[in-house]
């Protein structure tokens, strides 16, 4: 009777070790799936990241007036975009997180030195638009890029013809397919956001000669670039990426200036530009916020006048 006890005993025994061991097991796979779904996740979202910043190389080295592409993903997908001017030339930031199984995945970014984005914070979908326009001042500076969703529904109401006939070459001509940019108020969903030229009621946008107005803040710019910058933007990444437009402006204007100088050394032909090249360079490296815009782009309109109808053209 003992013995048999005994061996219920051991029995029993082995086969709540078994049940634990198995336990442990299936938790450590669990474990294990659980954190390769999430590194493969995170990886996903870097290389995501990484392929947007590849993907704007097109719209940028571009002598046309603006340029547009589009951007799918094969998942729900909120893409970030940060400025940050620590460094000398500072740096734009591109963190995406994408949502599977209903959840989000964690954000991971690239930095990228030579590239301008604005956008809203975050933008979300599975098709992305961009497009981009030339910054002179006089020279170029950079290409600026501007990256919308088709959830995002801009009606731009009174805007100048060319404004509008612009628009609508980036979208393909076709407002009512492409679904991203409204010209007529008749054309505007009700969720739509209103960028008005004229004022009027029911604005999130007004834009004005020499600012735009958004969320109560302005943001002053000068040329329709900066203009679209400040329309798809908010104001602290406008100013900090403005602020990064002035530092390679002024390293630019260095540039032209050694090339005056070179130019005059080897041919005896004098551009005439380098004292107006290094007041170019004080001035953008030391505007205090946009504000003050409308000072460099008074001395970079002499320039570009004075190299224009010059003897020694230097761009």
């Amino acid at each position: 009777m003992i013995k048999n006890k005994r061996g219920a005993l051991e029995f029993s025994f082995t086969w709540i070790f078994a049940i634990i061991a198995g336990m442990f097991i299936l938790f450590l796979a669990i474990y294990g799936v659980t954190k390769f779904i999430d590194i493969s996740k995170s990886s996903q979202s870097a290389q995501g990241a990484m392929t947007i910043g590849v993907l704007t190389n097109p719209l940028e080295s571009s002598f046309e007036t603006a340029k547009r592409t589009t951007i799918r993903t094969p998942v729900e997908t909120r893409i970030y975009t940060d400025c940050k001017n620590n460094t000398f030339f500072g740096k734009q930031v591109i963190e995406i997180s994408e949502k599977t199984y209903n959840k989000w995945s964690n954000q991971e970014l690239h930095n990228f030195p030579n590239k301008y984005m604005f956008s809203e914070n975050p933008v979300e979908g599975k098709t992305f638009y961009l497009f981009s326009k030339s910054f002179e001042l006089p020279f170029k500076v950079a290409d600026l890029i501007y990256l919308t969703s088709t959830k995002d529904k801009y009606c731009f109401r009174n805007a100048p013809s060319d404004i509008k006939e612009e628009i609508e070459v980036l979208t393909g001509n076709n407002l009512s397919v492409n679904e991203n940019f409204f010209t007529k108020i008749s054309d505007c969903p009700l969720e739509s956001i209103n960028i008005c030229f004229s004022g009027g009621s029911n604005c999130d946008v007004n834009v004005k000669e020499d600012y735009v107005e958004k969320n109560g803040e302005r943001m002053y710019y000068e040329g329709e670039a900066l203009m679209y910058a400040a329309i798809f933007s908010n104001k602290e990444d406008y100013e900090c990426q403005l602020d990064r437009l002035m530092s390679r402006t002024g390293q630019l204007s260095d540039i032209y200036r050694d090339k005056s100088n070179f130019v005059f050394e080897k041919t005896g032909c004098d551009s005439g530009l380098s004292v107006q090249l290094v007041l170019l360079k004080n001035i953008a490296e030391n505007i205090e916020g946009s504000e003050t815009i409308n000072t460099v782009y008074n001395i970079a309109g002499d320039l570009s006048r004075e190299n224009e109808y010059g003897e020694c053209r230097l761009w």
